[in-house]
């Protein structure tokens, strides 16, 4: 089959998908809650697809919330590691240069159509070397299209990079409900405020409420995927008011919290 279940992807045993002749592969893998691939990259681009469950993929330089029914678009030779909450059925595609022009420059995450995620179901019962004037042909034709179209979601976090700022940082993903204000951080970490504020915006491209209000709505849109109520979400990471973490999430996603908690998918595949 086009995608088999096999060993967690890896830089040092790459996968046949890394190889095929032909345009895109697919690979599927379960995975069990708190499992990581650790570090790694691969000679394609992918597309990372989970029916189930939450992916928290991490770069070098940002790291990623994938709920289940979106996806992650990861450029070729882009290292990054994959950590899952709650069960994750995983379908990939690996794309070769040609068809990876499809996609964004970019690591993204992206909106899912219902047809995209029937053409990924659909390419993971195909064989390998699929017929390319046949079925597998006609399924990647569609693939390579849906990907062109897809559109970007703000499931993105910037990561900095200073010591003390990757301290803050990882302290509020911890927290993400810490109510800790720019002051109290930078009286933590040893700054004036001014300073804090100033290095956090060239390290991430954000003021640092911006990157704190990211933060925990990508965290809230976690939860909702693992079918947490949406007042639940909203108090977890840090919103007093439900009203006003519904306009923050509607705003950043385009959908309300409750929608976004109904387009988790557990049926087939």
């Amino acid at each position: 089959m086009l995608s088999r279940t096999g060993q967690i992807p890896s830089a040092r045993r790459p996968l046949p998908q890394d190889a095929v002749d032909r345009p895109l592969a697919a690979f599927r893998r379960d995975y069990a809650d708190g499992e990581s691939t650790g570090r790694h990259s691969h000679a394609r681009a992918q597309l990372l697809f989970s029916l189930s469950g939450v992916m928290r993929i991490a770069t070098d330089t940002a790291s990623f919330i994938v709920p289940s029914g979106r996806a992650l678009w990861v450029p070729a030779a882009e290292p990054h590691s994959v950590l899952v909450a709650g069960t994750v059925r995983m379908r990939a595609l690996f794309l070769r240069e040609d068809a990876a022009r499809a996609g964004p420059a970019g690591v993204t995450v992206m909106a899912t159509s219902p047809l995209m995620r029937e053409l990924i179901l659909a390419a993971c019962e195909e064989p390998l070397e699929w017929d390319e004037h046949g079925r597998g042909g006609h399924l990647a034709a569609l693939l390579i299209e849906e990907i062109r179209r897809a559109p970007a979601l703000p499931f993105g976090v910037p990561e900095p990079r200073e010591p003390r700022l990757a301290r803050l940082a990882a302290a509020l993903r911890a927290d993400p409900a810490s109510p800790l204000s720019l002051d109290d951080w930078a009286a933590r970490i040893g700054a004036s405020p001014r300073s804090l504020s100033r290095h956090f915006r060239a390290e991430t491209g954000l003021s640092f409420g911006a990157w704190r209000q990211a933060l925990r709505l990508a965290e809230a849109a976690a939860l909702l995927a693992q079918g947490v109520p949406p007042a639940r979400a909203a108090a977890a990471v840090g919103y007093a008011s439900a009203p006003a973490f519904g306009a923050a999430f509607r705003a950043a996603f385009g959908v309300t919290p409750r929608g976004s908690e109904g387009r988790t998918v557990q049926n087939r595949q």
